[in-house]
């Protein structure tokens, strides 16, 4: 790359260097390297459930109350282990799956937080910040609809957070065991998409309905040239994110 930088300015005279337009033949001495690597989303939907589960269970009562300090500390796995499917997301060039991984994250660290130091006005703060989060999983969804069940995934964390949220707010009895019976079905459904893509994986074709359709589907089948198809605009590889 160093002889690519040299080509790219001409030097003057009195021995200053002027920018001058890259040689046509830059590209053909560039390369890109990319590393296959094992999908990390199989690991990050086992967490889901299995964090969703035991975050429910307090929720609704099948863990006594006095225990949320454990609870909590199961919690910061949680976002131990989805901030490494993020980072390897982003590595993967998946911004979708990156992105929500990284946002659960946030969110197992700051309710493991709060709950294992019973801080004043805890419950009143992870009301604020889950309906924030309701949000976010509403726009996640609006642009994951080509990932059919993980779509359907989302369709169930926007109300669960929001009745969560809510809950936090009011400290209405109900709607903590409404929140705590929509977490057990989003933990359902993501050990479901987490089985189903280690599965994939393992065969090396769907083996239970995923319901990829457009890019997805076309990155899923498409070849080498395929995946690299305009390569150089994606970020790291073009100077500005």
């Amino acid at each position: 790359m160093a002889a690519a930088t040299e080509d790219q300015h001409v030097r003057e005279p009195g021995g200053t260097m002027t920018d001058t337009e890259p040689e046509p033949y830059l590209h053909a001495m560039t390369r890109v390297n990319l590393r296959p690597i094992a999908t990390p989303m199989p690991l990050g939907f086992f967490t889901v459930a299995i964090s969703s589960t035991v975050a429910s269970s307090l929720q609704l009562g099948l863990i006594d109350h006095a225990h949320r300090q454990a609870v909590a500390l199961t919690l910061f796995s949680a976002f131990v282990l989805q901030l490494l499917v993020s980072i390897l997301a982003f590595g993967a060039r998946d911004v979708i799956a990156a992105t929500l991984m990284g946002g659960f994250a946030g969110a197992w660290l700051a309710n493991g937080l709060v709950t294992a130091t019973n801080s004043p006005g805890g419950a009143q703060v992870l009301g604020v910040m889950n309906l924030v989060f309701t949000v976010f999983a509403a726009l996640m969804a609006s642009v994951a609809r080509p990932k059919k069940v993980l779509w359907i995934l989302l369709m169930i964390a926007v109300p669960r957070y929001f009745v969560a949220g809510l809950y936090g707010v009011t400290d209405i009895t109900w709607l903590g065991y409404a929140a705590g019976a929509l977490g057990m079905l989003l933990a359902a459904v993501a050990m479901y998409v987490a089985y189903a893509l280690m599965l994939e994986e393992l065969r090396g074709k769907e083996a239970l309905w995923i319901g990829r359709s457009g890019p997805v589907l076309d990155a899923m089948h498409s070849g080498l040239a395929g995946q690299l198809h305009r390569l150089e605009q994606q970020a790291g590889v073009r100077r500005t994110l």
